[in-house]
């Protein structure tokens, strides 16, 4: 089967997607966050939102689940943002996730706090993640590394794999991030 043959309603319900800038409407947390499944219960949000590091923040919010986001979410931080990203994806549980610099915009205590949330996605080997990333600590624990230069593919394998390399472009990124 190639992609154009599958339905489009059928591809988005297999895919969660958490992009660099999540789409945030003038609604409360809870309607942001079920948006990604509209049957679910209560329970099944803030279980979402425990794996994902975000409910304790909620819960000091001073509506907790029933605050507003702002538009565009202006009224969250960028971690938060991402947390409830993650936690949309949690909630839909599709079979694909596709990571896209997901945590580029975070400072380092935030990106470690979200890359958490997203190793309990990443982890569920029933799923298939794609991850686009600079920063390769969000890639570290893939089962696969693609390395591509200008469009092309230079090196595959595991971090532990291209790291073994010492002319791997993939060893030279990492040393770099980490001087």
């Amino acid at each position: 089967n190639k992609i154009t043959d599958i339905a489009q309603e059928s591809l988005r319900e297999n895919i969660s997607f958490i992009p660099q800038d999540i789409t945030m409407f003038h609604r409360s947390i809870l309607e942001n966050i079920q948006i990604a499944k509209y049957s679910a219960t209560k329970k099944e949000i803030i279980d979402a939102c425990k794996q994902a590091k975000i409910h304790d923040d909620i819960l000091k919010m001073k509506n907790g689940y029933n605050s507003i986001v702002g538009e565009r979410g202006t009224k969250v931080s960028g971690g938060q943002r991402q947390r409830i990203a993650i936690a949309r994806a949690i909630l839909k549980d599709a079979p694909i996730l596709i990571l896209d610099e997901a945590t580029s915009s975070l400072d380092s205590t935030t990106e470690k706090l979200v890359q958490e949330s997203l190793n309990i996605l990443i982890k569920d080997k029933s799923k298939t993640v794609v991850a686009i990333a600079h920063r390769l600590s969000t890639l570290k624990h893939m089962d696969r590394i693609i390395v591509l230069d200008k469009g092309k593919i230079i090196e595959e394998g595991t971090h532990d794999m291209l790291m073994k390399n010492e002319k791997s472009m993939y060893r030279k990124l990492w040393e770099m991030q980490w001087i």
